[in-house]
């Protein structure tokens, strides 16, 4: 099954992407996610489209959604016409893709991605949804892309003004596989190869996405999230007034077992049922547990930006915090 929005948009405009001038990421969630990333119209669009067909196609069938900007009604223009305007876009399509992220579908992000720090952002979220991500990048000569810019706009379609366009060419940040927020990397070329379903570089990726993992693979890689991560979706405001006041009764629980055993380390400290004993091979003092405390609040915290936020009940917030202070203090 495949859940697009406007998918017949030209095979040249980046309808979803809004292109700079060549790229094109595909950033896939779940069973992957796919970032489409591409210069101003470059066919970015299609491939997305492509993509997705072929993975409906494959073997497993997975669940497949695009995500993009036509699919909250936003004019091009208009989104890219300053800082504020981005920002704002860029937030809409993120919390989209925070809120479609599942073990068993697939999403292609479709826009502009043009920026390698929203892509690192696209990235975190992939991780801590523990899932597989890649990029698709369609590469075309910025001259092309400008020339169907001004075809579109002469014959009445949608396109980008002038000053827009030369801004988002400025400002593209080609993908580099080096970085982990890029790989792996795709690579289309549309002006040499066309793009189709049976393209190289689209096969590649189904394969990457649909390949089953398994002790032995090698050649895909599902991100794991952090010991962040590692909760439901919640309140955020409840998210961290209940890991404030939880890790303080955890805190409040191992100074009062060490003050009751005279000097001995205590061992196997119990919180209540459900919840993993604090094991303690040796005295630790106030201050270094509130060291420890302040630094799972401020993980917990940054996670929370480019992932799923931390737990709101307590008792999710106190296994978290029980877990990270056995991980530290075995290994202090």
């Amino acid at each position: 099954m495949i859940s697009t929005h406007d998918l017949n948009g030209d095979d040249c405009a980046g309808v979803r992407v809004m292109l700079n001038f060549a790229p094109c990421f595909i950033f896939f969630v779940g069973e992957g996610l796919i970032e489409s990333l591409a210069g101003c119209l470059n066919g970015k669009s299609k491939a997305a489209l492509c993509l997705a067909e072929a993975l409906k196609d494959s073997e497993s069938k997975p669940t497949v959604r695009i995500i993009d900007e036509t699919s909250f009604h936003l004019n091009r223009n208009q989104s890219y016409a300053d800082m504020p305007a981005e920002k704002n876009l860029r937030g809409v399509l993120r919390s989209e893709v925070d809120r479609s992220l599942s073990r068993d579908s697939i999403i292609i992000v479709d826009s502009l991605n043009s920026i390698k720090g929203y892509r690192y952002e696209l990235w975190c979220l992939a991780r801590a949804a523990g899932t597989r991500y890649c990029v698709l990048y369609c590469d075309v000569e910025e001259t092309h892309c400008r020339n169907w810019n001004e075809e579109r706009r002469g014959r009445g379609e949608a396109a980008y003004e002038d000053k827009i366009f030369e801004d988002l060419v400025r400002r593209f940040e080609r993908p580099d596989r080096r970085n982990r927020w890029d790989s792996p990397l795709f690579e289309l070329w549309p002006f040499k190869d066309g793009i189709e379903k049976s393209s190289p570089a689209i096969l590649d990726a189904v394969l990457y996405l649909t390949k089953r993992v398994d002790s032995k693979t090698k050649d895909v890689k599902v991100l794991q999230p952090t010991i962040a991560t590692q909760t439901a979706r919640v309140s955020e405001a409840n998210s961290l007034y209940e890991i404030d006041r939880a890790t303080q009764v955890v805190i409040n629980a191992i100074v009062e077992a060490q003050s009751q055993s005279i000097g001995v380390p205590v061992n196997g400290i119990n919180l209540g049922e459900g919840l993993p004993n604090i094991n303690i091979s040796r005295a630790v003092g106030l201050p270094e547990l509130r060291r420890l405390r302040k630094t799972f609040i401020k993980l917990t915290g940054q996670s929370s930006l480019s992932g799923p936020p931390p737990p709101s009940d307590a008792v999710s917030a106190k296994r978290m915090f029980v877990d990270y202070l056995n991980r530290e203090l075995e290994t202090a």
